[in-house]
């Protein structure tokens, strides 16, 4: 198999095998991230792909399920993701669900009807914020109105797709507004789960240079909780919910609108009473994203 760096999956995707189709990311500019550094974008050739299927053909030939790699596959051409997901089919002709990850840029070159032809299973989208300040900020590359026509398209084709809202990104000064624009742009969309994870200085990223200068104000243990609390009193929509945030109760599952008061709930105790040494801890332990 043709794996190029390091490998990220979607630890929640019940996904086996996984095929690697690009390298890198396009964009590779987010202030926060360094998943992708060093490694320049390119798709993978379709020799290697097909061996890849192959070999594939040989070990796993029942797969069912598939996660396209790597950082963002979908920037593809509609031509091109149709002629892989067709050597897909060829090579493991039990295939059933194609899953993939993306910027929410990757979908502007492609129309409903393409997307619809394609049928993956799932997107996952790593928007991070829906509040345009906090966009510019750590260069995402759009604003809250491309978070949202994107994500309609998505709807429109009937492809289920994640959103991911990263607290801590826009700093203290600029916090309640990151958390309540992100929330109200999130409920006007329908995605199958929101997930949240809080801001993780890594060495390397511009965001900590910047902190280091004082040019950025992070949030406290505190701070990110209260900025959680925020997002999650502002949320109305009904889907999955998972965090990654270091706080010890558990909110991740299903039906978030019958869960809302019991995540606030558990969210205000942390704040009030959390060991946010210990967070704080976990916070520094953490090698990625």
């Amino acid at each position: 198999m043709h794996f190029t760096g390091t490998v990220y999956r979607n630890p929640y995707w019940p996904t086996w095998p996984l095929l690697e189709v690009t390298q890198g990311c396009t964009h590779n500019r987010c202030k926060f991230c360094t998943m992708y550094k060093g490694l320049q974008f390119r798709p993978s050739p379709l020799e290697w792909v097909e061996q890849d299927l192959a070999e594939l053909a040989q070990t796993d030939p029942d797969a069912t399920t598939i996660q396209l790699l790597s950082a963002n596959p979908l920037v593809l051409t509609y031509d091109k993701l149709r002629a892989i997901l067709t050597m897909i089919g060829r090579y493991l002709p039990k295939m059933e669900n194609v899953y993939v990850a993306g910027r929410v840029t990757d979908l502007r070159n492609k129309t409903v009807e393409q997307l619809r032809d394609l049928g993956m299973r799932e997107i996952s989208l790593g928007v991070e914020s829906g509040d345009d300040w906090t966009l510019d900020r750590i260069h995402k590359g759009y604003h809250a109105a491309d978070v949202l026509e994107q994500c309609h398209k998505l709807e429109d084709a009937g492809i289920a797709y994640w959103m991911t809202f990263l607290g801590g990104v826009a700093g203290a000064g600029h916090s309640r507004d990151h958390a309540i624009n992100s929330a109200r742009v999130f409920s006007q969309c329908k995605p199958v789960l929101v997930g949240t994870g809080a801001l993780t200085l890594f060495p390397g990223t511009p965001l900590l240079e910047e902190a280091q200068r004082g040019e950025f104000d992070p949030l406290s243990e505190r701070g990110m909780l209260e900025e959680l609390k925020l997002f999650v009193e502002h949320l109305d929509v009904d889907c999955v919910f998972v965090t990654h945030h270091t706080v010890a109760a558990n909110l991740t599952g299903p039906n978030f609108l019958d869960r809302k008061e019991r995540i606030v709930a558990a969210l205000d105790r942390a704040i009030k009473h959390g060991d946010h040494d210990r967070f704080a801890a976990v916070r520094r332990n953490k090698r990625t994203l």
